[in-house]
């Protein structure tokens, strides 16, 4: 009982408790709005949006430039400089946005030049890259193990966004107006953030170019394994589309939105171990870095496979219960797809190692290989069994970047062995009972 209390009196999980708490809190409204605009909408228009947003999120690398997965440890390599941190990274990823939006109704009006209800929906879906740049806030919450104020905002964005769906079915509004509903969300969000930072005396907002040449210098290759995420993270649902139709995108889309509601709990134990990690390397503390990536090694990977076990059992049920008969279709790609959120959020969880050991260049090799794997897999899949073939290489696209290809790199090859001892629970149990023991006495 007393290493039990001991853990939870621990900073790092009260953290995560905010974030998990919040996201619960979201998880349940979005299964009432979900269940309601699903049916609305139909599987044809919900496969719309997903065109859009899957447009949005498939550019949503190059908008952060890479950046957000430094400002972690610039925020605790330079305390006395977290304005002029958040300023610069809010100017890069502004300007990077702005591009990104319009780069993206030129190409979408290139690709599908005859459809104008599908150039209209894309083009509002992309007006919520604008305002993401204000998530550079969340990392400054994370940094002070304040993630209750970022949980709060995202919570209350979240409700807002849900609400203004309502709205739009009760009031019976077409497919464009839902469209809006990430531009909603972020504004909002970042109306929020902002307030709240504020009033925690976050130091004042500056920019520096020389600075903001350095972050880019180090951030590059975040960019560009970013771009190879995007390529087999959203490649499925273009290709869908444009190899069979929005329908086809819809089922898909569907089992992804059902898989991805619980993946806060993961977006959340990595965020909040995050700091605790970069501050064990920052110390010296090589033992304790290393048992610390392997215990997050190991959460990252037993609870998914848990969750997929689950999800394989009940697909059918759970796709009936939250969108209806008429998207049954979808429990097929969401039994695959509920496997590879395992090795998905183990290339998140990496990141830590990655940018305490400045190896992060080594991430294009490990995506360019999945991201080729994937595109090949989904044109011979996809023509044959559909949404659950995009789900197929998918899933071994993950496979190959989260264990198998960091032992054909030498310099991961240590990262891979460790994430193999992580899944192995090597030193994992005994190793966090003795940690929190100490943290008792």
């Amino acid at each position: 009982m007393g290493i039990l209390s001991g853990f939870f009196r621990n900073k790092a999980v009260k953290n995560s408790g905010w974030l998990v708490g919040s996201k619960i809190g979201q998880m349940v409204i979005s299964l009432l709005v979900s269940l309601i605009t699903a049916r609305y909408l139909g599987p044809s228009n919900y496969g719309l949006i997903n065109y859009g947003t899957s447009f949005t999120a498939f550019f949503t690398s190059f908008c952060t430039l890479g950046i957000n997965s430094l400002l972690v440890k610039e925020f605790v390599d330079h305390p006395e400089q977290e304005g002029q941190i958040i300023g610069t990274s809010l100017v890069l990823k502004g300007i990077a946005s702005l591009l990104s939006a319009l780069t993206i109704v030129a190409v979408v009006s290139v690709l599908d030049h005859d459809e104008p209800a599908t150039i209209a929906v894309v083009a509002l879906c992309s007006l919520g890259l604008l305002f993401a740049v204000f998530n550079s806030f969340t990392y400054w919450f994370h940094r002070h193990l304040k993630s209750k104020f970022a949980a709060i905002a995202t919570f209350i964005a979240y409700s807002v966004t849900a609400v203004y769906r309502i709205v739009m079915v009760v009031l019976g509004q077409s497919v464009y107006w839902f469209a809006l509903v990430s531009a909603v969300d972020h504004a909002v969000l970042a109306i929020l953030l902002f307030a709240f930072y504020k009033k925690e005396s976050g130091q004042r907002l500056g920019f520096s170019w020389s600075y903001g040449k350095e972050l880019l210098s180090r951030s590059k290759h975040f960019i560009l394994s970013g771009l190879m995420v995007a390529i087999y993270g959203q490649t499925d649902k273009l290709m869908l589309k444009q190899m069979l139709d929005v329908t086809a995108t819809g089922y898909y889309a569907t089992a992804t939105t059902i898989n991805n509601l619980w993946c806060f709990v993961l977006t959340a134990i990595v965020d909040s171990l995050n700091p605790a990690i970069m501050e064990a390397h920052k110390a010296g503390n090589e033992e304790l870095f290393k048992r610390k990536n392997r215990q997050l090694y190991a959460l990252v990977f037993y609870i998914s496979m848990v969750v997929a076990l689950g999800f394989n059992i009940f697909a059918e049920l759970i796709v009936l219960i939250l969108y209806g008969r008429a998207y049954l279709p979808a429990a097929g790609p969401l039994r695959i797809i509920s496997w590879y959120t395992a090795f998905s959020y183990l290339g998140v969880a990496r990141n830590s190692w990655l940018v305490s050991k400045n190896k992060q260049r080594h991430m294009i090799k490990l995506y360019l290989g999945a991201a080729i794997v994937n595109v090949v897999l989904n044109l011979m899949l996809i023509p044959v069994c559909g949404a659950t073939g995009a789900a197929i290489a998918s899933l071994i696209a993950q496979i190959m970047t989260g264990i198998v290809m960091p032992f054909f790199i030498k310099e991961l090859r240590e990262n891979g062995k460790m994430m193999v001892e992580g899944i192995m629970l090597k030193d994992i149990g005994i190793a966090f009972c003795r940690k929190n023991k100490k943290e008792q006495e």
